[in-house]
């Protein structure tokens, strides 16, 4: 294993991750993180990236703000990504020797936001394959266990790649063949799967693999839910190419499949420099 912080990485956790491919991490980021981040939300809502949205646009009410590829621009992400503890906490619960930042995702649902985020897995809107892989997924505020993401517990070893879905209308995008295979209705049997799910306070994180499937309730708190999700990849991480477009763009870096991902475009942040 490549690192573990007995403070807050345990054998114990990662046992869980490997097992779940989800777990929870307690305090795992100290006040001054949270408001460093704080200030950088702030900063990123107040100033846009090209890629950002409201998936909500449209509905009947609230406003699901989300954001990514942003940390080179904005010194708080930048400041968190590098010298916090996150990269260590990703190659420790990865058992990877190191940890490279894939990218960065704000998302905020304001209270009131009905609108649901459907049951998908991240790899398939990736240019990366790879099972040494892992959000680090940050609550900012308290998030009620009623209004938490929840993941399918042990669906990042089912061996399946399900269509990537829209936020906003749970469309499938258009990819063809590849071995894509429609997302199973799991709000429909949700007894015939164990589901995770946590109440978060702020500092709090929840680790999950790129292949474990995962939903989000609408925000019916009286707060914000706001998760800052830093995205990590392991030794075993390559390029692939994909039958549609992607999310984040990363369509056309000049590299094959099976390529390792460039350094200066995804710095390699554990083991620090």
């Amino acid at each position: 294993m490549a690192v573990v912080l007995d403070d807050v990485l345990s054998e114990a956790v990662v046992e869980a991750f490997d097992a779940d491919g989800a777990v929870v991490l307690r305090q795992a980021f100290a006040r001054e993180w949270i408001e460093r981040l704080d200030r950088g939300v702030a900063r990123n809502e107040a100033e846009p990236g090209p890629l950002a949205e409201d998936s909500a646009a449209g509905s009947d009410s609230g406003r699901f703000f989300n954001d990514y590829c942003n940390w080179r621009r904005i010194p708080e992400y930048r400041d968190f990504v590098e010298h916090s503890p996150a990269a260590a906490i990703a190659a420790g619960v990865m058992q990877s020797r190191t940890a490279q930042l894939f990218h960065e995702h704000l998302l905020i649902k304001e209270p009131g936001t009905a609108m649901r985020t459907p049951w998908h897995h991240d790899l398939p809107y990736y240019n990366v394959q790879g099972m040494q892989t892992v959000s680090i997924w940050l609550a900012l505020d308290v998030v009620p266990r009623d209004c938490s993401p929840e993941f399918v517990a042990g669906s990042h070893r089912w061996g399946r790649l399900f269509y990537p879905r829209r936020f906003r209308n749970s469309a499938n995008y258009p990819y063809l063949g590849a071995g894509f295979e429609p997302v199973p209705d799991i709000d429909a049997e949700r007894d015939r799967y164990r589901i995770l799910a946590w109440h978060l306070e702020p500092g709090d994180a929840v680790l999950f693999n790129f292949l474990t499937l995962h939903a989000a309730p609408g925000n019916n708190a009286p707060t914000r839910r706001r998760g800052f999700s830093t995205r990590w990849l392991g030794d075993d991480a390559r390029y692939a190419t994909r039958p549609g477009p992607t999310s984040p763009p990363y369509d056309d870096i000049g590299l094959a499949p099976g390529d390792r991902l460039p350094t200066d475009l995804f710095p390699v942040l554990w083991p620090r420099s």
